[in-house]
């Protein structure tokens, strides 16, 4: 399961970093999206993945004995979340007004300073 997990993360990778060199600034959000869903997805298999039980320790239990889950990768995931979900906002937020303003959607038009 690990190693096609590790493949899917390969392939968003490859993916968005493909649709960010695009000339489109749609293919750039897109490509974006790609990137952090494929972060999201490493940092979780860093984790490791376990069936186990969720990190709870009793007030008589001085250690954990049974396999659990780490809450580290979890939060670390919700963090990336939260950060990726902010950075794509502003994205398409400043492609918007890009594009109201130069009235394109070419990466290769926005480049030229002799029409502003």
């Amino acid at each position: 399961m690990e190693f096609l997990l590790a493949i899917i993360t390969g392939v968003l990778y490859a993916s968005g970093i493909y649709l960010i060199l695009r000339r489109s600034l749609v293919k750039l959000i897109i490509g974006l999206v790609l990137l952090g869903n494929g972060v999201n997805l490493l940092l979780f298999l860093m984790g490791g993945l376990t069936k186990g039980s969720p990190p709870i320790i009793a007030d008589n239990v001085k250690t954990i004995g049974e396999i659990y889950a780490d809450p580290l990768p979890q939060a670390l995931v919700l963090t990336a979340i939260v950060i990726s979900f902010g950075l794509q906002s502003f994205a398409i937020i400043l492609i918007k007004r890009a594009y109201k303003v130069l009235k394109t959607d070419d990466l290769d038009t926005l480049n030229e300073t002799d029409n502003i």
